[in-house]
């Protein structure tokens, strides 16, 4: 009979393997943004007067002004090359246990980097052009705020503003170490591999986690009615378990056997169904949904489990 400590042994073992494949295949990449604030905190004055119709004490109070009209075409413009740039980089790389650092294929850097630098000159572009309507933002800004407007919240221009970096930090341990303290050496190189090892629990969190939404959405849609007429939902409730199935099978190194016959059953499941062909059948709704449920009770089961693996992994 296999004990906790055989399990924990063994887990660590299988994890180790792992974390050093995703070490030895895989850079780190972190993106950069650099975004002008549309919205600044009003002076101690301003706040003891927005205080006084309430009796209350200006310095209890928290009181922020918008700067800029964020619902205007341009700037939703700008945001938008933002949201595509972060899902660029997230779609297309792993969590790694350390603030704004991601892993990414090393055989894939190429590709990144003209992916971002087009991207990098797309956020220029609509920079350059939400500029043109900045005196008509700034005039709007004064109209709304009224004697809460400060010229001097407002830069001369939004060009430079705005700004997307991203660079690849070296999250190995200094080669010098090794020569300069041996020691320190060992436990910094033991660090970044239990780091790996800890990536690789978030990935396979965050595969689970994602495919559970991507699941129990589609299941939500495909079950029930309104008013007596099947419930309506996007080609995205169908379109998004695609790509997630493709990135899973470009990202995913194996590491959870459960969570890759899980991911193959739900593959396997929704083959290639066009969208409307769902709306169109209800007999293959049914289906669809009922072979869905199975999917989704097992991926509840695999996270509920994984807490108890945590445990017993940490009992070290």
């Amino acid at each position: 009979m296999s004990t906790l400590l055989d399990y924990d042994l063994e887990t660590a073992h299988d994890n180790t393997t792992h974390g050093d494949e995703l070490r030895s295949t895989m850079a780190a990449v972190r993106v950069s943004l650099k975004w002008f604030g549309t919205r600044k905190s009003v002076s101690s004055l301003q706040k003891t007067e927005a205080a006084r119709p309430f009796n209350a004490e200006g310095k209890f109070l928290s009181v922020g002004k918008k700067l800029i009209d964020t619902t205007h075409p341009a700037w939703k413009t700008v945001t938008g090359v933002r949201g595509t740039i972060l899902g660029f980089w997230r779609d297309r790389s792993l969590p790694f246990p350390e603030d704004g650092i991601r892993l990414i294929k090393r055989q894939d850097i190429d590709v990144f980097n003209e992916t971002m630098r087009r991207y990098q000159n797309e956020l220029d572009e609509a920079v350059w052009r939400l500029n043109e309507h900045y005196d008509e933002l700034k005039a709007n800004a004064q109209q709304r705020l009224g004697r809460l407007f400060q010229e001097s919240d407002y830069p001369t221009t939004l060009i430079g503003m705005f700004e997307v970096t991203w660079d690849y930090p070296n999250v190995e341990p200094p080669n010098y170490l090794q020569d300069y303290n041996p020691r320190l050496f060992r436990e910094e190189s033991q660090r970044v591999r239990s780091r790996f090892n800890e990536a690789v629990r978030l990935a396979e969190e965050a595969f689970t986690t994602e495919l559970s939404k991507l699941v129990a959405h589609l299941i939500d849609k495909l079950s029930g009615d309104t008013d007596g007429k099947p419930k309506i939902f996007r080609d995205t409730a169908v379109t998004n378990l695609s790509e997630f199935f493709e990135r899973f099978q470009r990202l995913s190194i194996g590491s959870n056997e459960e969570l890759e016959q899980v991911v193959g059953q739900a593959r396997q499941i929704m083959g290639s169904i066009p969208p409307q062909q769902l709306r169109d059948s209800a007999t293959l709704r049914q289906q669809i949904n009922g072979q869905l449920a199975n999917v989704q009770s097992t991926l509840d089961q695999l996270m509920v489990d994984r807490p108890r693996r945590n445990l017993i992994r940490n009992r070290k």
